[in-house]
């Protein structure tokens, strides 16, 4: 019935958010619908090719290169001589994330990747602030003082987008275009004779900040998700941690992995996927149905809402076996379709037309630092780690990941 729903996107649509969701996340492919979403889609599905993923191996792996190196240096100047270091690893993986998609998707540097993150953390205040408060059609449009701040770093934000804009603009070729990262699609589809995929479409400049925002929020949510929490798993199961690094050791060597090597680490997919399951970054799912339809074997009214919870039936014992709550990526060995009792119960990625168009990006960036990562260190979970997932635009560890860190010899 979930399947059903999702694949279903003409009938059960995104749900329209509150006027500063909108503004904080970017009214983007993550809230747009109908053929304005389908234009979109299709213009940005070339810039998620895999083979063009592929190619952005290199600069991920020296994105994550200078994080363990920094690691490194952390541990080297601790005084004591365990040659241990905890490290608080949620916040370095919330800027690893940021400048990855920064460099890879828009051609940023690392310093405005991470301006716009400061000033997302702030829009992202405003928006707990907001969604706990009563709503009154309109209050958006007062100068509050919760408004006048929205507002500045709103501002904040599509400057930094149309300054990165601007720079790609005049460093580039127009007979060349404009680069084929996701960024450069969309200006070449604004641009004079711009085309997208299956037909001419023309964006705007607001509509490509808009896209921007929300790829950027996306993008970086679900690789912080990803890779806070397979850390965490692997911190807490050493026998699957050595299993994983054995892996590496024999596809990769020492060496930084290309796509062919990463694509043969079975053990780290695994891994990966059930992490996805466990502590997926998606708790709920809604759509607003805008006709009558049948799921299953119920008759919905038009106008009916629709919640599909993933994280219930990640844990649910009915499709996974008694062991359900538990970090067995062994049920993962024969694919996602065969890893429980029904075929669409792995909903991480969500399913049908409207799935993450970040997957395989998000796949092939956490294969590259874990693969990196364990080359280097081994780790453990601090006493220190208080477990509690807290659930608000993804599922996130509240009081942080600190691991204890050593170096691998």
């Amino acid at each position: 019935m979930a399947k059903e729903v999702l694949t279903n996107h003409t009938v059960f649509i995104k749900v329209n958010p509150r006027p500063v969701t909108k503004t904080i996340i970017g009214n983007g492919l993550l809230l747009i619908n109908g053929s304005q979403w389908i234009s979109h889609r299709n213009l940005l599905n070339p810039a998620f090719n895999m083979d063009k993923i592929k190619g952005m191996i290199k600069i991920m792996a020296e994105h994550a290169l200078s994080l363990l190196e920094d690691w490194k240096h952390q541990i080297a100047d601790e005084s004591s001589n365990q040659k241990c270091k905890e490290i608080e690893v949620a916040h370095d993986f919330e800027c690893l994330a940021v400048d990855t998609i920064a460099s890879c998707l828009f051609g940023a540097s690392n310093k405005e990747g991470r301006e716009i993150l400061a000033a997302s953390k702030v829009l992202h205040k405003m928006l707990t602030a907001n969604i706990l408060a009563n709503f009154i059609p309109g209050n958006q449009y007062f100068p509050t003082p919760s408004n006048l701040s929205t507002w500045k770093q709103n501002r904040i934000i599509s400057e930094k987008v149309l300054s990165i804009m601007k720079s790609k603009s005049s460093d580039s070729n127009t007979s060349l275009g404009f680069g084929n990262n996701m960024l450069g699609l969309m200006m070449e589809a604004a641009s004079e004779n711009g085309k997208g995929a299956k037909g001419s479409i023309k964006l705007s400049s607001e509509e490509i900040i808009q896209e921007c925002r929300s790829i950027f929020f996306a993008g970086q949510e679900t690789l912080i998700n990803l890779l806070t929490w397979a850390t965490y798993l692997l911190s807490i199961n050493k026998e699957w941690q050595d299993k994983l690094r054995e892996e590496v050791l024999s596809v990769c060597g020492t060496q930084v992995p290309d796509a062919a090597k990463l694509n043969n680490l079975k053990l780290m997919t695994m891994v990966i996927y059930e992490a996805l399951r466990l502590y997926g970054p998606a708790v709920i799912l809604v759509r607003d149905g805008i006709d009558d339809a049948k799921v299953g074997n119920l008759m919905l009214p038009k106008n009916t809402s629709v919640c599909i919870a993933p994280a219930m039936i990640h844990h649910d014992t009915k499709y996974w076996g008694e062991d359900a709550s538990q970090f067995n990526p062994w049920r993962f060995e024969n694919g996602v379709s065969k890893a429980a009792n029904h075929p669409n119960a792995m909903l991480a990625f969500s399913v049908g037309p409207r799935a993450c168009l970040g997957q395989n990006f998000a796949m092939l960036q956490v294969k590259t630092v874990f693969s990196l990562l364990l080359q280097r260190f081994s780790f453990t979970i601090s006493p220190n780690y208080k477990h509690a997932p807290k659930q608000f635009l993804s599922l996130s560890p509240e009081f942080g990941l600190p691991i204890l860190l050593r170096p691998f010899s």
